[in-house]
């Protein structure tokens, strides 16, 4: 069966800078990735090309099978994609954004409030439904932009810095949530918390200068002797570092 995304030589250029330069990787279903990079290493250009947000120069993406480029409608049916500073409409309200968002995905009726209602309850945000979203803290906004991710119960979840802005008690929560859907999902997590990777990831790509230089578990990344902080500045700090793989 293949892979539910496909990663084959993804590169982006702006005029002569090369931000995505080669990349290429498979995610399974059950299996939750920690993208990581310094700042400006490609890793939410990445996201943004394979979440169909922008066109790759050279390369392609594949979601659940679908080219992001040649097949864009139906490889983003398989995708929720929570983007970074996850961008909405401010003076709706958060029930009124969700039940928007869930009218482009084609519900309606009562499969359109079930659909709300359920986005509402994983993302813990029952609470402020009728608040404008304008009004909410950064931590609420956030799940925001998760919950509209969750709305229609997709295989395949790409999530820039899904906890940014969180408390303590909100990271939990994200966490938790993330890994009781990872079982059957294909999950891409991009931050910059290293924490988080060994919290919930299966599998770590570390990315600097546009391409991949580490694509292995965060446990085996660990058993060579090193934090996973000693691993990332090791591999992110010099600007040739080497290319490395490990199943």
């Amino acid at each position: 069966m293949a892979a539910l995304i496909e990663i084959e030589r993804l590169t982006k250029r702006f005029g002569g800078f090369t931000a995505v330069d080669d990349v290429s990787f498979t995610v399974d279903r059950g299996e939750v990735l920690g993208f990581l990079g310094p700042n400006g290493a490609g890793k939410s250009t990445t996201m943004r090309m394979l979440a169909g947000f922008m066109p790759p120069s050279a390369g392609t993406a594949r979601i659940c099978g679908a080219d992001v480029v040649a097949q864009p409608v139906l490889a983003k049916r398989h995708l929720g994609f929570l983007p970074e500073g996850a961008p909405t409409y401010p003076e709706m309200t958060v029930e009124g954004f969700l039940g928007f968002a869930g009218r482009i995905r084609g519900f309606r009726g009562g499969a359109l409030r079930e659909r709300v209602a359920h986005a509402m309850h994983l993302t813990q945000i029952e609470g402020v439904r009728l608040q404008p979203i304008e009004t909410l803290s950064k931590g609420f906004k956030r799940r925001v932009g998760l919950a509209q991710a969750l709305l229609h119960d997709p295989p395949v979840l790409v999530l820039d810095e899904p906890t940014d802005g969180l408390d303590p008690n909100q990271k939990h929560e994200v966490r938790e949530l993330i890994r009781r859907m990872a079982p059957e999902k294909a999950i891409v997590i991009s931050t910059h918390i290293l924490e988080e990777v060994g919290a919930v990831c299966s599998r770590a790509i570390i990315i600097a200068a546009g391409r991949v230089v580490v694509d292995a578990p965060p446990s085996v990344l660990e058993r060579e002797g090193q934090s996973l902080e000693e691993v990332f500045r090791s591999l992110t700090l010099g600007a040739a570092a080497p290319r490395r793989e490990a199943a």
